[in-house]
């Protein structure tokens, strides 16, 4: 493809000396792969077969010096994308071609075939293929840009080749210092011209008393003594005001250049404080939001505070200057021909900064739950950052919390105003006061023991829920600064709030909020949301949230395996194919999955909080596989050794875990699954432990080394209770598969399976994951007990063996079944008997 330099949109990076990684080391590529632990991994997760890493690091220059600044929305830009597709294309079998060493013929080969999935995928559609790259691009900057704000934040160096990103601190810090020199020169200049302005108000003096004597002479007899002092008056009046002249020229220039210096520093500090508030302040916003979603958050707000306190002081600084050159021109009214004067503008603008700069840093510093339950107590804490810096605290301001709609947020950003007495709901103690804190220079009110009474909820309309509706908490506050002079009325709101009055609705309320959250673009209309979202993105959410609950990230394959089961596929699709897919807000958490009466958002939800409260060391571990779908887990364990095992999530149950192992005869076999309830009696790696025949888990690692780390210790010898009792051990037990491990008689149940306990082999038509093989904690097996002296029927010791064999090969009626005839029976003989004993 021919390109003209001219037609194409700029880009952040024109060095294009050399094409390999290498070369630039200012490169982002070179800097991503800097990076260490869950940064990396994060970095390899966003990379996979719809855009293979591999593609990333060969054309690393090449992606950066033509992908960086494209908007694929532009349609200007539209026609240059779909050539710069094709020239990646052609730029990758070109890489190839020069890879003719033996020790690249792999990445040859997975280069061409990347070239060829390119093609056939994108050719059509190459919108879709800029969007991912982009997408990766800013993953790798968001990271990137994160390690460097922690080294800074820290005082650290950052490393070589980590440069690229500007240092918004350093920035922002020299900026500052500009305008603080600035505004003291022209405090200097103000000063001087007070000065002047005094010497020519001391020169006019005298040269009206020179008229006022010039006057008096008028009257006098004109002899010679008059006539000379007249002469000479006249002539001390010419200098005087040939003097004054200059004077005058001299004050209107100091008024003009303190006039323009004063407009520059407004124009500077309008532009350094867009920076603060709408770039720095917001970032730090999204962040606080994306946290909600479990993303490491850069909490940065002293920093932020430190530039505003400067901004304040400054703006507070030019603000006085501003009204002291006024009094000054009051004093001597100097109004040269055809020149406006600016000062009364350049005094509005200076006080529409600090308005804006006061309301603008009325913040929620710790936000209120998101997912709220009514008459359950919650905290959030409000902060001013620029309270300590204009004396606030001198009149401690009183903050005042309500819920309100969305309907009622979106009408108050419209009108900057509520109506009296408007709300959605009640809140108990929701007015504080505003502290300073002398250590910390933080003026902020912390709302410990709020509660919500009652909620008032709009219409609902088709599929709607009470779980779909968002509110918000309105913070607001009124105080003055400058003795009275300036009087502010401040409020802001907090991140969308669902209310829920019950425990089960909130898997859903936690779907709306996580779908906010992720999606929701800056300055929206309160609280709009996109209805449909690339799976890259959801992916992307998905995996986050997963990490932050559960401590590890998801592999390329959990989320091709998410992505089959939220557009309801059934695995025939690539990944590629679901990366570009707009998954629609009623298939993430609206419309139940097939055969199923739960949704995606569900079972991801139930999955996750069984992995947190119960799976989360063997999970960081990489023990369980988990999002393994039944006939894969059958295929891969289908060749491996008897006794082989994995453990993947239930389709069937949520919040389910089955274990699925090798028999004999190397058939597969999937055990009931587990849930929370079980884990609450006894523990993953117990229940592996119990279970002699999961002897490897997959492919080859004993069990042992896999889970022997969490195993409860045992000792025969347990003591008894506080209360004298032997507490008893439960353990699990699938019948027909040799006894439980320990000292419980192990071995003495028959080795294979028998009669009624015959686990059979899962049907691969059946998609329902129907249990196949119960495990007992409350079925199979009750209690074995140790050290209790067990006791069997007859008073003697219970023989173990012949119990499993009577159990395992009789067919016994159900109990309400069998009739029970109590003539004949002696209850005073049974008294009798009990007596003696």
């Amino acid at each position: 493809m021919s390109e003209d330099v001219k037609d194409r949109p700029s880009c952040r990076y024109e060095d294009t000396s050399c094409s390999d990684t290498d070369c630039n080391p200012m490169s982002l590529w070179t800097k991503a792969q800097q990076l260490q632990g869950d940064a990396l991994q994060q970095v390899r997760a966003v990379y996979g077969e719809h855009f293979p890493i591999e593609v990333r690091h060969f054309l690393a220059a090449w992606i950066e010096e033509k992908m960086w600044d494209l908007d694929p929305e532009n349609p200007q830009h539209e026609q240059y994308v779909t050539g710069l597709v094709a020239s990646l294309i052609q730029e990758l079998e070109a890489k190839a071609n020069t890879m003719t060493t033996e020790d690249l013929f792999l990445t040859k080969l997975k280069l061409i075939e990347a070239a060829n999935m390119f093609r056939q995928r994108y050719s059509h559609n190459p919108l879709s293929l800029f969007r991912i790259i982009r997408h990766c691009l800013n993953t790798e900057m968001k990271l990137v840009q994160q390690v460097e704000n922690v080294a800074l934040g820290r005082g650290g160096i950052v490393g070589p080749g980590l440069s690229l990103l500007p240092d918004s601190n350093a920035e922002i810090a020299q900026q500052l210092e500009f305008l603080r020199r600035r505004t003291q020169e022209t405090g200097e200049d103000l000063r001087k011209m007070e000065q002047e302005q005094e010497a020519f108000a001391l020169q006019y003096h005298e040269c009206t008393k020179l008229n006022a004597h010039l006057q008096h002479l008028q009257t006098q007899p004109q002899n010679q003594q008059n006539v000379e002092l007249e002469k000479k008056l006249r002539r001390q009046k010419e200098m005087l005001e040939q003097m004054l002249n200059q004077k005058v020229a001299g004050l209107v220039q100091l008024r003009l250049t303190l006039a323009d210096k004063l407009k520059e520093t407004i124009t500077h500090l309008n532009t350094l404080q867009s920076r603060v508030l709408d770039d720095e302040l917001i970032r730090w916003k999204r962040e606080q939001q994306l946290q909600g979603n479990g993303a490491q958050f850069n909490n940065n707000l002293d920093n932020i505070q430190e530039w505003c306190e400067s901004l304040a002081e400054i703006i507070w600084l030019n603000r006085q200057q501003i009204k002291e050159a006024e009094r000054l021109k009051q004093k001597i009214g100097l109004e040269p021909p055809g020149v406006a004067d600016i000062l009364p503008n350049l005094n509005n603008q200076i006080t529409q900064l600090l308005s804006s700069l006061v309301t603008s840093t009325f913040i929620i510093e710790k936000q209120p739950p998101q997912v709220m339950k009514t008459n359950t107590r919650f905290t959030s804490t409000v902060r001013l950052l620029v309270g300590g810096k204009l004396n606030v605290h001198m009149t401690p301001p009183q903050v005042k919390v309500t819920i309100i709609s969305e309907a009622q947020a979106n009408a108050l950003l419209k009108n900057d105003k509520m109506a009296k007495g408007e709300a959605s709901g009640e809140i108990l103690n929701n007015t504080g006061t505003m502290e300073y804190h002398q250590a910390t220079r933080q003026l902020s009110v912390s709302f410990r023991n709020m509660q919500l009474k009652k909620i008032k909820r709009a219409e609902k309309k088709g599929t709607e829920s009470v779980m779909d509706e968002k509110f918000s908490l309105l913070f607001q506050s009124q105080f003055s600064v400058g003795g009275g002079e300036l009087v502010f009325q401040v409020w802001t709101l907090s991140l969308p709030v669902v209310v829920i009055v019950h425990g089960n609705q909130e898997p859903h309320a936690w779907a709306t909020v996580t779908w906010d959250n992720a999606f929701a673009e800056p300055g929206r209309i309160p609280f709009a949301v996109p209805d449909k979202v690339a799976w890259i993105q959801v992916a992307d959410a998905l995996n986050m949230k997963f990490k932050a609950a559960t401590g590890r990230l998801l592999t390329e394959e959990n989320l091709r395996f998410l992505a089959e089961k939220a557009f309801r596929g059934g695995g025939q699709q690539q990944v590629g194919d679901y990366s570009t897919m707009m998954l629609s807000w009623s298939q993430f958490c609206k419309e139940p999955l097939p055969e199923r009466n739960f949704t995606f958002w569900e079972w991801f939800y139930a999955v996750m909080k069984l992995t947190r409260e119960h799976l989360r060391g063997p999970w960081i571990d990489g023990a369980i596989l988990g999002f393994v779908r039944k006939k894969q887990a059958e295929e891969m364990l289908s060749t491996c050794a008897n006794g082989t095992f994995l453990l993947r999530f239930s389709d069937s149950e949520l919040g389910g875990v089955t274990i699925a192992w090798v028999g004999e005869q190397t058939e597969v076999f999937m055990l009931q699954p587990f849930t929370s309830k079980d884990f609450a009696i006894r523990s993953l790696a117990d229940r592996i432990s119990d279970l002699q025949h999961l002897v490897y888990l997959y492919p080859d690692i004993a069990k042992e080394q896999a889970f022997g780390k969490y195993y409860t210790p045992f000792t025969e010898n347990q003591p008894t209770t506080n209360n004298g009792y032997v507490k008893p051990l439960l353990v699990t037990h699938v019948p027909g598969w040799g006894g439980p491990a320990g000292s419980l008689g192990g071995g003495s149940y028959p080795p294979t399976p028998q009669n009624m306990y015959q686990p059979q082999s899962p049907d691969p038509s059946v998609t329902r994951d129907t249990p196949s093989v119960a495990s007992a904690v409350s079925d199979s097996v009750s209690s074995c007990y140790q050290d209790a002296g067990g006791v069997g029927i007859g008073g003697g010791p219970m023989d173990y063996t012949s119990y499993s064999e009577l159990i395992g090969n009789v067919d016994l009626p159900p109990l309400d079944e069998v009739p029970i005839d109590l003539n004949g029976f002696s209850f005073s003989d049974l008294m009798q008997s009990y007596k003696q004993q």
